[in-house]
């Protein structure tokens, strides 16, 4: 029997949000965030219809990377708490309805963590092979930099053993050698000690560098890296039938397809269970830009379809920067100029370091559509802290800092985040006009305008609306008059739902072929006045739509 028999698929329909505890909200007023200031906004995410929290690193770490530099996998920063808190946490979302899910950056280590220190200690030390090392630099040192800005090559030599190590990201920030049979189960060893605490499985950190096996020297017996995988996800799913591997492979899709595994003919995946979307992502950015839905209409045809119980995870930005890499040169720059013009806002040549309100200058219309866009789009939304509200970014933070400022719950000058002096905080609250007095949790909850309030009721109706999760979804033509218009179908056990967004500035017309829908009376799944549109016999209908403006048409059961 197929799993989708067998199991709760839950990660199929949910709406999954990304925090960084450290930047949400601090419960001892020390200007840092922490799990006793998450677990006392909890309610927040519950109100919100959140049903899994993804929790960035809170792992120890030198907090060079912003905690992606761990030095013990198996412990809490003390700044923001112990593993009674975390227990808590889980204890405490699970009563409301909440998974929690929790990165798993093993592609790399911090050079302060143990193993490292003891590796570099001597070229006999036992940890040697746990990491990577080359006698001479190797000549393609310098390609696949990640951050040209800080690093020339991916090599660096550790004077005192006279060899090099592998870094894919940082030099402070030494790659683990998968290839190792004991890093393997050391891996596996940190994700069954967290799931025994609760967790529901893993946000994979950087998954295409953690399997990658090329920079070997010896390339005698290396393991398949899409087996290695595959052994996580069947390890994992030994100690929690129902725990999910996110990943971030951000590839073309044929590439990132193999991530999924399924090499069982397409059923069941053996790998990760859900991948970003980085190409649609992109696709929607440069649709945007133009206000044509082209682009985003083609890259969610060449989309291919995921194993029965894989899935897609859509979302708008991330806490990096807003990658643009797969997009042409010519087209990456349309993306800068519309929303990234000064070099300032851009990182890398490659990226945005901006949030979405500032980029479309706060512009309710279009923040809407995009978030509408998000709901609708086949996959599971993840989102990211504080875009419910509209949060703004700082550019007076560093590099990608900039986006992951601290979450404003009110008015007051801290933001609510936070009773000590904001020059305390870890990161620079939200420049102006998206600071706490214009943007925060407790005045927009008492505004039925509010983006806060439109936020619950989208998740409210996506959640009503199975068939955007379960449905086979299928991109309509809105006509030769319409091409700012990104029109869709999902249908699921004889429903059948209609999304229509204008990503335009002017009103336009769509005309939709709905096979199989003539007669069929459709209603406005968003609008307050349940509006509905009747479909002609002859299966063509008709609809106007706004600059901006989207609508979620479904039909009765």
């Amino acid at each position: 029997m197929r799993l989708t028999q067998t199991s709760d698929l839950w990660w199929k329909n949910a709406v999954v949000y990304c925090l960084d505890v450290e930047t949400y909200a601090d419960g001892n007023g020390d200007g840092c965030g922490d799990f006793r200031g998450l677990i006392q906004q909890i309610d927040h995410l519950h109100r919100l219809g959140v049903t899994c929290i993804w929790l960035m690193p809170f792992y120890p770490s030198p907090d060079k990377d912003d905690g992606y530099d761990i030095s013990d996998f198996y412990g809490v920063d003390p700044r923001l708490g112990t593993l009674g808190d975390v227990v808590e946490l889980v204890r405490t979302a699970h009563d409301r309805g909440m998974r929690v899910i929790a990165d798993l950056v093993v592609n790399h280590t911090s050079d302060e963590h143990p193993w490292f220190v003891e590796a570099r200690s001597s070229r006999d030390s036992p940890k040697r092979d746990w990491y990577i090392w080359s006698d001479e630099e190797p000549a393609d040192a310098a390609e696949g930099v990640v951050f040209p800005d800080q690093e020339t090559s991916i090599w660096e030599l550790d004077e005192k053993t006279g060899q090099y190590y592998l870094h894919q990201f940082y030099k402070f920030q030494p790659d683990l050698n998968v290839a190792n049979p004991e890093v393997r189960d050391e891996i596996a060893r940190i994700m069954g000690f967290w799931t025994q605490l609760g967790l529901s499985g893993f946000r994979v950190d950087a998954v295409n560098f953690l399997i990658e096996t090329k920079r070997q020297q010896d390339k005698l017996a290396l393991p398949d890296p899409h087996d290695y995988l595959a052994d996580l996800s069947a390890f994992l799913r030994r100690r929690n039938g129902e725990a999910v591997l996110l990943g971030e492979v951000n590839l073309p899709y044929p590439d990132l397809m193999q991530f999924f595994g399924a090499r069982d003919g397409g059923g069941s995946t053996d790998e990760l269970t859900m991948c970003f979307d980085f190409i649609g992502m992109q696709a929607m950015y440069l649709s945007l830009a133009r206000g044509d839905a082209g682009p985003l209409t083609e890259a969610l045809k060449q989309r291919p379809q995921p194993p029965e119980d894989g899935h897609w995870a859509t979302f708008v930005r991330n806490h990096d920067e807003l990658t643009l890499d797969k997009l042409s040169e010519a087209q990456r720059q349309e993306v800068f100029d519309a929303f990234g013009p000064e070099k300032d806002m851009q990182l890398y040549g490659r990226g945005i370091r901006r949030r979405l309100p500032p980029m479309l200058d706060g512009d309710q219309r279009r923040i809407r559509l995009v978030y509408s866009l998000l709901f609708a789009l086949p996959g599971t939304p993840v989102l990211f802290y504080g875009e419910e509200i509209g949060l703004g970014d700082n550019l007076a933070a560093e590099g990608r800092l900039a986006v992951r400022v601290p979450m404003q719950w009110t008015s007051e000058p801290g933001g609510g985040f936070s009773t000590a002096d904001p020059s305390t905080f870890p990161e620079p609250l939200a420049a102006e006009p998206f600071g706490p007095e214009q943007v925060n949790v407790r005045d927009q909850s008492r505004d039925p305008d509010s983006l806060l309030s439109f936020f619950r009721h989208l998740v409210e109706s996506y959640r009503a609306c199975p068939e955007l999760a379960w449905g086979t979804a299928q991109v309509l033509d809105p006509g030769p008059d319409a091409g700012s218009v990104l029109a869709h179908r999902c249908d699921v056990d004889g429903v059948s739902i209609v999304a229509l967004h204008n990503v335009g500035d002017r009103k336009v017309t769509a005309a939709l072929p709905l096979k199989g829908l003539g007669g069929c009376e459709l209603y406005d799944v968003l609008a307050a006045d349940g509006s509905t549109e009747t479909v002609p016999d002859d299966g063509t209908l008709e609809v106007a739509l706004p600059p901006y403006g989207f609508r979620w048409l479904r039909s009765s059961p």
